[in-house]
């Protein structure tokens, strides 16, 4: 099934959760991993409707998780998954715009297969992990690469506002090891690897994950970027696409951004949107 969060422009309302059915959408009375059901209201909706569709506590990440792009990194393979967070206020929304920040000057992209949690979860095996996802959608990484070099640890060159684009909605019924994950930039490939050349695949993650925090429902993970990263810059457009790797295997869809600087004067901040 698929699921997603609705903003529609000329509806004075809140976002609202719903499950879509070709071009309608029947309204949840809350986010679906809590448990939300049909109102019995049924909404048309195109893709300008669509807002981020999850609302984590927390986003946990991983690096360096396909070998290819270690390398072109010029960094070591890890040992053990290499972990970091990214603040919930990075959150972007399909079609809205990442802000590129005055304190860098190499933002890249990393196009990321997201995976959210649906059931509280500590501790958890990776035979059983996959019990508790809800679903998966496709995710941005947006990093400041010279930041990052910079202070070492991620949090600044990985932090900044709109540098988690996620979208454009969620999808229940996939096998993670079973998609190819592309990202253009103006229609140009960039990127190209299947999720079954994760060092880590995702019940590893997940149960690595949780040995260290507890997962909540709606939290969700990035599960690592394949090779190809590259420089994004004003004007450009990201496109993040996933899809199903051999004959008939369902995939989730693409994600569009844009990109554009940020006003120094204040940072971007008049220039933000809503998640």
């Amino acid at each position: 099934m698929r699921f997603a969060r609705l903003a529609p422009p000329d509806q004075d309302r809140p976002p609202f959760y719903a499950r879509l059915e070709g071009a309608a959408a029947l309204v949840l009375d809350r986010a679906p991993w809590l448990g939300g059901t049909t109102t019995g209201e049924s909404v048309a909706w195109v893709d300008l409707d669509l807002a981020c569709p999850v609302e984590p506590t927390k986003i946990l990440c991983v690096g360096r998780n396909y070998a290819a792009h270690a390398r072109e990194l010029g960094n070591d393979i890890p040992k053990e998954p290499l972990l970091f967070l990214k603040p919930p206020s990075s959150l972007l929304g399909p079609l809205q715009t990442i802000v590129l920040p005055p304190d860098s000057q190499r933002v890249e992209h990393e196009a990321e297969l997201g995976v959210v949690i649906g059931r509280r979860c500590r501790n958890v095996s990776p035979e059983d992990a996959l019990a508790h996802v809800f679903g998966y959608t496709c995710l941005g990484d947006i990093t400041a690469r010279d930041l990052q070099r910079k202070d070492v640890q991620f949090t600044r060159g990985k932090g900044f506002d709109t540098f988690c684009p996620v979208g454009p909605w969620i999808e229940t019924a996939l096998d993670p090891a079973q998609l190819r994950i592309r990202a253009t930039v103006n229609g140009k490939l960039r990127q190209d690897g299947p999720t079954s050349q994760m060092i880590w695949g995702v019940p590893a993650l997940i149960a690595a994950m949780s040995r260290v925090m507890t997962l909540e429902p709606g939290d969700i993970l990035a599960t690592g970027t394949p090779e190809g990263v590259g420089p994004l810059v004003d004007g450009d457009e990201l496109v993040i696409e996933i899809m199903g790797e051999g004959d008939r295997a369902p995939g989730i869809g693409a994600l569009r951004v844009s990109v554009a600087t940020a006003d120094a004067s204040d940072g971007g901040a008049s220039t933000l949107p809503d998640a």
